[in-house]
């Protein structure tokens, strides 16, 4: 059975039952501030299992796109996914516990439905605690439905209890539905829930029975609801007799996509390191076109979902370049996951080029980054390896995000890969720092936009001179900075200018620029009064307030032969020639009468 077939049994099946079929929501959750990601089907009809009434009725079914995070470094084992498929059936105060055991059972084991043997399943049941009872009720619908005692087991909140989807909200215990994949218990006390791969959980029946108010109390709902949630993977895994969701029909075309670049061929399945990689990637980059192609996309950035998108981007291009790939290899994947998907997720479609444009991007910049990286970490490597703690310092970690914007999970991804763990907690304490020098290093920095003073971001400071200069010449004496914001992986610089830029005076600007990189020339500073800087042709900030001494960085052969001179809180590099190759990316309006340019430096 393909993820199709079941998606349409599935609505099909609750039709017949009753139920109104509703529109899955976008990956982005509206109005909820509490989580960056839509993790379950339930999450957007939050306000109906509180109590509010749906437009199409009490019974509900839908099938739902999902992103969860919390499990990203089990990614690449038979079962764990960051994107999956939810499909879910609600009722809002109609059937309970009854109701929806009984109908999971049907559809399971129905030979009209999906006809699982009533000896392959299993359940669990919440073992009760606190003031809450055992959840004998459930555990005798599921007897009579035909599952043995033995099959069932009682297990911890951990276990069986869901939670809200943020830090308030409707939950409940559960019922969990598990196939059994393996010919023999692991142990003694093997049983339904064991993390020891026997069992595949496939369904949960979740019965929301309270809310959970902001005081941390479990106030009983007046309303009584269910929410029950399938996933599309998992089960079309057993569906098939495979024993990995990577080896469904789901992952085929795209895991054909992340293994035709690999140098020499490669054919998935003859070694297993080079499989999980194949997998991660499969993973990350369907995870990444559906946060990119959802109605509500976000682009990779250094918060929120951004980031979490940015962190799937970078950790698939760090196992594509382990297995060799090299070039523009991210967009066919993408495509590959259009393609499969845009039946059911249209918006895919609609968002094919926006989709291809960020992944490119973002891998491009990434992969320099990642180069530098761990051409570091291999050098640091000997000297790590002779520490009988296996234990790399928190300094040495934090000096590679500092002087390379290397992420520190990956540093912490290399470090396990060679035995070792990081010290995260000196490296938290080394970014504290981090963070409380840049604050002191005075407002300038901060109303400059900087976002630290680190070796890449004090290149990215510094190339805002030259590109003011640059614009000056281009545009006119009218060009005056009006902000800025730079990090590690770009610059976004903000100036007055009534009109779009050409392609010719963009061509021109980045020329400029680029002239006064090659020509290295010296960047130094004077201490002196404003006036004294404002007599000298120094440029000083928009509406900037500054103390009665300011300092002046002049980028040129002398204080009189100069390409720039400004008024500036730092820091700066010591000659241009250490800023690299510079290029904008992008032109855009920011507000009236003011553009923006995003530019990188390579």
């Amino acid at each position: 059975m393909t993820a199709d077939e079941l998606r349409s049994k599935y609505i099909e099946f609750f039709k017949t039952k009753g139920h109104a079929q509703i529109q899955g929501k976008s990956l982005i959750p509206e109005n909820d501030p509490t989580v960056l990601f839509t993790t379950a089907g339930m999450h957007p009809l939050v306000p109906y299992l509180l109590g509010e009434d749906h437009p199409a009725g009490k019974r509900l079914v839908d099938y739902q796109k999902c992103i969860r995070t919390g499990d990203i470094d089990s990614v690449g084992d038979p079962s764990h996914l960051t994107f999956f498929e939810m499909l879910g059936n609600w009722s809002l105060g109609d059937y309970f516990k009854e109701g929806a055991i009984e109908m999971s059972f049907e559809f399971l084991t129905s030979p009209q439905w999906l006809g699982i043997p009533v000896e392959k399943l299993a359940v669990t049941v919440f073992k009760g605690e606190g003031d809450v009872e055992r959840d004998d009720e459930s555990a005798a619908v599921w007897k009579r439905m035909g599952i043995p005692e033995n099959r069932i087991a009682y297990l911890p909140r951990e276990d069986n209890w869901w939670g809200p989807a943020g830090a308030t909200g409707p939950c409940g215990p559960d019922s969990e539905m598990f196939y059994y994949v393996g010919d023999a218990p692991c142990g003694y006390d093997c049983k339904p829930g064991c993390s020891c791969g026997k069992w595949l959980e496939i369904w949960n029946d979740v019965f929301m029975q309270y809310n959970k108010d902001a005081g941390g109390n479990y106030v009983p709902l007046e309303r009584k609801c269910v929410d029950t949630g399938m996933g599309i993977e998992r089960t079309v895994t057993i569906l098939n007799g495979k024993t990995s969701v990577y080896d469904t029909e789901i992952f085929a075309p795209i895991i054909a996509a992340v293994t035709a670049p690999i140098p020499g061929g490669y054919t998935y399945g003859a070694c297993p390191d080079k499989d999980r990689s194949i997998r991660i990637i499969s993973d990350h980059i369907r995870s990444a076109t559906f946060i990119l192609g959802d109605p509500k996309a976000v682009s990779p950035s250094n918060v929120g979902a951004g980031y979490v998108l940015r962190r799937l981007i970078r950790r698939a291009v760090r196992h594509g370049h382990k297995l060799g790939i090299t070039g523009n290899w991210l967009p066919p994947i993408a495509a590959a996951v259009v393609e499969k998907f845009a039946g059911s997720y249209p918006e895919l479609e609609s968002g094919r080029a926006f989709i291809m444009e960020e992944l490119e991007k973002e891998g491009r910049k990434f992969y320099e980054t990642l180069q530098k990286g761990e051409h570091e970490f291999e050098k640091m490597l000997p000297n790590l390896l002779k520490n009988p703690k296996k234990i790399m310092s928190g300094r040495l970690a934090f000096k590679l995000y500092d002087t390379y914007g290397f992420p520190i999970e990956l540093t912490e991804e290399l470090a396990a890969e060679n035995g070792m763990k990081v010290n995260r907690e000196e490296f938290d304490e080394a970014f504290k720092k981090h963070q409380e020098l840049s604050r002191a290093g005075g407002d300038q920095a901060f109303k400059g936009g900087l976002a630290d003073h680190s070796e890449i971001t004090t290149r990215y400071h510094t190339a805002t001179h030259l590109l003011q200069k640059a614009l000056r010449m281009v545009l006119g004496d009218h060009v005056a900075q009006k902000g800025s914001n730079i990090t590690a992986e770009r610059m976004r610089f903000d100036f007055s200018h009534g009109a779009p830029m050409t392609k010719e005076e963009i061509k021109k600007v980045e020329d400029i620029v680029n002239g006064a990189i090659k020509a290295d020339l010296p960047v130094t500073v004077q201490v002196m009064s404003l006036d004294e800087a404002k007599n000298a042709g120094a440029i000083a900030l928009f509406g900037e307030k500054y103390e009665n001494q300011v300092k002046v960085y002049t980028m040129g052969k002398s204080p009189l032969d100069y390409f720039s001179k400004e008024v500036c809180g730092g820091p700066h590099v010591s000659h241009t020639g250490e800023l690299g190759k510079f290029a904008i990316q992008k032109e855009q309006s920011s507000s009236a009468g003011i553009r923006r340019i995003r530019a990188v430096l390579s």
